[in-house]
Parts: C-alpha cells; sequence; structure tokens
C-alpha cells in the first residue's frame, strides 16, 4: 500500500512538472512579452515573473486535481469499465427532476423579474438549438458548421409568413420547422457522402450562402437591416385565467418545447435509429457492412437537427420582434458547438453549459468581451475535469461482473 502512494505522488509530481513547463512555454508569447509602442518607436519588455506565476498556478492546479482523483495514475482503464451503481442512476434521476421543477417554479420566486425570465428564456432558446445540433454531432458524429443557418431559415420563415401572408405564430412554428427540415433535407443529399472535414466545409458553405443571401436579398430579407415588427404570439384567455403576463407565458411555452424535444431525443436514443446513429458515430465502414444504409441515417440527423433549430428560430423571433443578418452568423454556430462539446450529449450537461456561455454574459453585460476567452479556458478545463461533458451518464459498452464459481459434485455430495 505504502509503495502504492509513492507510485502514485511520483506520477503525479511529474505530471504537475510537464503541465507548468507546458504552462511556461506558453505563457512566454502571452504573459512575458508586452509591445509598448511610444510615438513612432515600438519596444519589447519583459514580464518575467507573471511566466513564473503562471507554471506554478498550473502546477499546483495539477497537483491538487491529481490527489482529488489518485485514481487516475493508480487504476487501469479495464478496472473502470463497469456499470453504473443503481444509487448512481437514481442520484441522476433526482438531479433532472430537481432541475425541472427548478425551471417550473422559476417565473414565481421573488428574484425573477420579466428581465430576468426574459434572459432565461433566451437561454432555453439556446438549449433548443444545442439539441438539435447534439443529435447531429454527437449523436451521429457529423460535423456540422452552417447550423446557425437552419436557424435563420426558421426565424425568417416566421417573420415572412406573420406579415406577407398574415399567419399566426401557432400557424408559422410548425412551418419554420418543417422548412428547415425540408432545407436540412435538401442540402444534406448533395454533399452527404463527404466525409470528416470535407463535409464539414460543406456545411460551412451552406452556411455562408444562406447569410449571403439574407444580406443582398433586400425586398424579401430587408438587407443587412432585416425585418422589424414582428408580432408575438397570442396566449388567447391565459394571461387573464392565470394572472401572469406575456414573458411568464412566453418563458413557459419555449420550457414545454425544450422539454418535449428533450423527452423525444432520449426516447428516439432507445429506438433503432438512435442505435443506428451510435453505429454511424463509431465507424461507418462497420455500419454499411451490417446492412444499414447509412445515408437515410444521415439524413435523419440532419434533418431533425435542422428541425429542431427551426422551431427555436421561430421562438427566436417572436421574441426579439426583430431578426437580421447579423443574429444568425457563424459565431453562433461556434457557441452551440462549444455547448454541445461541453454537455456531451446529457440533457442536464447542454443546460449547465448553456447557463454558463450564455447566460452569465446576459445577466453580466460587463463579461461580454470577454465571452471568448471564457470559453477556451472552460474548454480546456472541462476537458482535464470532464473529458466525458459536464454531466454525461453514458451507459457502458460492456459490464465486467464477477462470476460465481458454480458447486462441483464433490461439494455437493458434501
Amino acid at each position: 500500500m505504502a509503495a502504492a502512494l509513492r507510485l502514485i505522488k511520483s506520477r503525479a509530481l511529474i505530471d504537475a512538472a510537464g503541465a507548468a513547463c507546458i504552462a511556461a512555454l506558453l505563457a512566454i508569447p502571452l504573459l512575458g512579452l508586452r509591445l509598448n509602442e511610444t510615438g513612432r518607436d515600438a519596444g519589447l519588455t519583459y514580464h518575467l515573473p507573471w511566466i513564473a506565476y503562471a507554471a506554478l498556478a498550473v502546477f499546483f492546479a495539477r497537483l491538487g486535481l491529481s490527489y482529488l482523483r489518485p485514481w487516475t495514475f493508480a487504476a487501469p482503464a479495464a478496472s473502470r469499465l463497469t456499470g453504473y451503481a443503481p444509487s448512481a442512476r437514481l442520484l441522476h434521476g433526482s438531479i433532472n427532476l430537481l432541475a425541472i421543477l427548478f425551471a417550473l417554479g422559476l417565473p414565481w420566486f421573488s428574484f425573477a423579474d420579466d428581465n430576468f425570465i426574459d434572459r432565461a428564456t433566451l437561454i432555453l432558446i439556446y438549449v433548443m438549438l444545442a439539441t438539435g445540433l447534439n443529435i447531429v454531432v454527437r449523436r451521429a458524429g457529423l460535423l456540422d458548421l452552417g447550423y446557425a443557418a437552419f436557424f435563420a431559415i426558421g426565424a425568417y420563415a416566421d417573420a415572412l409568413l406573420s406579415q406577407r401572408f398574415s399567419l399566426s405564430f401557432w400557424e408559422c412554428l410548425p412551418i419554420s420547422g418543417l422548412l428547415a427540415a425540408g432545407f436540412g433535407l435538401a442540402i444534406a443529399s448533395p454533399v452527404i457522402r463527404a466525409r470528416g472535414e470535407y463535409l464539414a466545409i460543406a456545411t460551412l458553405a451552406f452556411g455562408e450562402m444562406v447569410q449571403t443571401v439574407l444580406v443582398n436579398w433586400i425586398p424579401i430579407t430587408g438587407g443587412a437591416k432585416g425585418i422589424a415588427a414582428i408580432p408575438r404570439p397570442s396566449f388567447f384567455a391565459l394571461s387573464g385565467a392565470t394572472r401572469m403576463n406575456e414573458v411568464d407565458l412566453f418563458y413557459y411555452l419555449i420550457l414545454a418545447m425544450v422539454l418535449l424535444a428533450s423527452a423525444f431525443v432520449w426516447r428516439i436514443g432507445r429506438l433503432p435509429l438512435g442505435r443506428a446513429w451510435d453505429a454511424l458515430r463509431e465507424d461507418e465502414i462497420a455500419c454499411r457492412s451490417l446492412g444499414l444504409d447509412t445515408m437515410a441515417i444521415k439524413l435523419s440527423a440532419f434533418a431533425l437537427g435542422a428541425g429542431l433549430a427551426g422551431f427555436a428560430g421561430c421562438v427566436f423571433a417572436a421574441r426579439q420582434g426583430l431578426v437580421s443578418p447579423g443574429n444568425f452568423t457563424f459565431a453562433q454556430t461556434a457557441m452551440v458547438l462549444t455547448i454541445v462539446m461541453l454537455g456531451m450529449k446529457n440533457q442536464l450537461g447542454i443546460s449547465l453549459s448553456t447557463i454558463a456561455i450564455i447566460g452569465i454574459p446576459e445577466w453580466f453585460p460587463a463579461l461580454t468581451a470577454y465571452r471568448m476567452i471564457a470559453i477556451g479556458i472552460v474548454l480546456v478545463l472541462a476537458m482535464v475535469w470532464r473529458p466525458d461533458g459536464v454531466s454525461t451518464r453514458r451507459a457502458p459498452t460492456m459490464r465486467l461482473m464477477r462470476r460465481v464459481a458454480r458447486p462441483t459434485v464433490e461439494t455437493e455430495a458434501q
């Protein structure tokens, strides 16, 4: 036991020292050098103590992580390949239930004013977006860099149908989702044979095409100014009957949509289609050799993901009352993709990641300028502490169970 502890400590020290050296090398251009411009002259000043501070901080942080998780350096991978205990599943389900109850009761808390609820509505819209992209990226293993285009299609569909054809929000909502899903099928069909980075480039090109159309098709989309005065949904007599204002009802609308989408994705993940997505993600060639139609599997993932983005876009347009091409740039896709990477297929993890990436800058506007820096730091920390996602509970591929020895004939005779 003492030898094992010494081994753990030595490996932890070596690992912490290596991380500190890497941090020092990275800190040289970032913290150790500074460009000073005085008139026409420019020069470099050196801040060597900052390099030492960065290395020491990383050293002690990594060392503390090693002592918090000593099994990282002690237990082999095979011994950790076990199933989840029933208590863990019960705890996970209890956390999900508490999160849902908290979301349902949020408008009734004393601190939740209209501004707070409106920002919570925006967070739920991005949760809806991340749920759709999660199907494409995490379940089917397809990298979609033009996902904001389907978000834009749903938003502009609601804006145009409500203004040009006088349709209500409740009529525009299903049309927006179906229209986005149709575009997802139409765009994915010719490029779906591409794999890896080629598929990513093709989807990125589609996103830029949609952005260009929105900017230049001025008679229809309004150009860079966008479309304003989009009507908000009418909730019939609910506001008078329930004594809730329009902001609260709008929040409950998107919350209901998120819960339905989450339940749908959870259920479909346990059907043959969900298993086919997992097989496609693991190995496309093996998936094809099993007789599965990989084209149909990819198209289904793209269509479902695009459809959820279209629903989110319709709600976003009704909430904002204004849509413009600036709302649907590649930066939106990058943020949603970051949420998916942090959440890792788990709906609770996606929600927590959305609160961190979208909610905190919304509630603290001064932090907006540092959003991308914070995203980079969070991604690095997540890869160190939670490589499987912020909150994930993946069913094990195989279980190692202790085999019970059967009684022999001699034992039975005794």
